[in-house]
């Protein structure tokens, strides 16, 4: 049995970095980043089962601590009863995306990735999921604070999930213009008050409060 080299899994890990960025998932090249990295492609796939399995080892980690973090801002806040939802609602959420931007920035070069070179892995739907999410959790709400839909509005699911699309890939703007950390943060607070007055005014028109 050959004897693993040390460091060798590092270097591969650096130019497989490298040559996704560069080249996207699809169009990037094994043979390339063996080549570049001092190794061949059969201590690649030794590793990491072949090239999904390489871009998932940079990005997983951070995908799934991100999307526990957002999970258990969404919990804390749906613990709360019903009346300090309301009160809070804009404050705890602009202070749940602040915490997400500090973790993507802590996380830069795996979240650069996973927003951009990404298509043609699972991770390609790594926006979509935290819609779902926020989707279900909007719901929650609505049913924590009495808000039904009026008759004839078209307050739907999928109407929901288009706007919470739009949140998510508006978020991610930060990463795909590679804003510095100082620039994001004031990007995300502009954007979590566009987003919050325009629920406000939809629950307003659309809904109405259970007696």
């Amino acid at each position: 049995m050959s004897k693993a080299v040390e460091g060798v899994t590092e270097k591969i890990e650096e130019c497989a970095r490298k040559e996704f960025k560069s080249k996207g998932y699809v169009e990037a090249s094994l043979r390339t980043i063996a080549m570049e990295a001092g190794t061949t492609t059969g201590s690649i796939y030794s590793r990491y089962g072949g090239k999904e399995g390489l871009f998932s080892a940079l990005v997983e980690p951070a995908a799934r601590e991100f999307t526990e973090i957002f999970e258990d801002v969404q919990k804390k806040f749906h613990a709360m009863e019903s009346e300090m939802q309301t009160e809070s609602l804009d404050e705890y959420s602009r202070n749940g995306m602040i915490q997400l931007v500090e973790y993507m920035y802590n996380h830069f070069e795996e979240f650069n990735l996973l927003v951009n070179c990404s298509h043609g892995t699972k991770f390609q739907n790594f926006v979509e999921h935290l819609v779902d999410i926020e989707t279900d959790y909007t719901y929650k709400y609505m049913e924590a604070v009495g808000l039904k839909f009026k008759e004839g509005r078209p307050l739907t699911k999928d109407f929901m999930h288009i706007m919470n699309t739009a949140l998510f890939e508006s978020f991610f703007e930060v990463v795909r213009h590679n804003m510095s950390k100082e620039e994001a943060m004031e990007y995300i607070d502009l954007l979590e008050k566009y987003h919050s007055a325009g629920w406000n005014i939809i629950y307003g028109e659309c809904c109405s409060i259970n007696d």
